[in-house]
């Protein structure tokens, strides 16, 4: 037990990923009282914006203070370059021994006009999740037991979407934290300072997200399994189940 344990890890491929497709969950998440952590795979360098790689990481900082997460981690693996492979498996499912996660949010399906990474940040997380649970293979984590295998869940960026990414899918109501995930992706100010529409874009489809299922903004998320319930009511019309 050498790090504190999260409730949620989120795992993105460069930063701002994280912040574009799931922050305001993780800032409601935070309000709820649960401890949330981030993961970027690469350090998103180079970028046509950014001076370099120290610039990129304040920002990457900055934004998950904003957001409340209690830890980030950069990840040395490359940008551009970014495949699944057995050594970024292992490197990924060594966060999650180090932090035992209890749900894991990952990048969900392809995105063909943006960055391929993403699609490979898909794998290697899905991959990961698995590797974490597995015994006798210690040698592969310094010396780190397996966990229980996390939950996980995907969130995306559709931002091109017309319909829903994938079965399974639930809107979260991030209402209350649309601003402070704004905030967070303003933090990279390399990325769109010149580029403000990209953040009039985002707010616009959240709130479409959220008007429809009668919030004030959402964000869709989409269980990996079919969802289960012993309280049909409970489900529909939101008691606890």
């Amino acid at each position: 037990m050498d790090h504190p344990s999260l409730d949620v890890l989120a795992i993105g491929a460069h930063p701002d990923d994280v912040e574009i497709g799931c922050g305001g969950c993780l800032a409601r998440l935070v309000q709820q009282g649960y401890r949330v952590g981030i993961v970027d795979l690469t350090d998103g360098e180079p970028t046509p914006g950014s001076p370099g790689p120290e610039v990129r990481l304040a920002e990457a900082r900055r934004a998950a203070q904003t957001l409340g997460a209690a830890i980030r981690v950069t990840l040395n693996l490359p940008n551009r370059r970014l495949f699944d492979c057995f050594e970024a498996r292992i490197l990924l499912a060594n966060e999650f021994r180090k932090y035992r996660p209890r749900l894991v949010l990952g990048l969900g399906a392809k995105t063909p006009v943006a960055s391929p990474d993403h699609y490979q940040a898909m794998l290697i997380t899905e991959a990961a999740v698995f590797y974490s649970k597995l015994c006798k293979w210690e040698e592969h984590f310094e010396g780190r037991p397996p966990i229980v295998q996390p939950a996980l869940w995907y969130y995306f960026l559709a931002l091109r979407s017309l319909g829903p990414p994938q079965p399974n899918c639930v809107v979260v109501d991030i209402g209350p934290t649309l601003s402070t995930k704004m905030a967070a992706i303003a933090c990279y100010a390399s990325q769109f300072a010149h580029r403000p529409e990209i953040l009039k874009r985002i707010e616009a489809f959240n709130v479409q997200q959220g008007q429809a299922v009668g919030f004030a903004a959402g964000e869709v998320v989409a269980s990996t399994t079919p969802l289960a319930t012993t309280d049909l009511m409970g489900l529909v019309f939101g008691h606890p189940v």
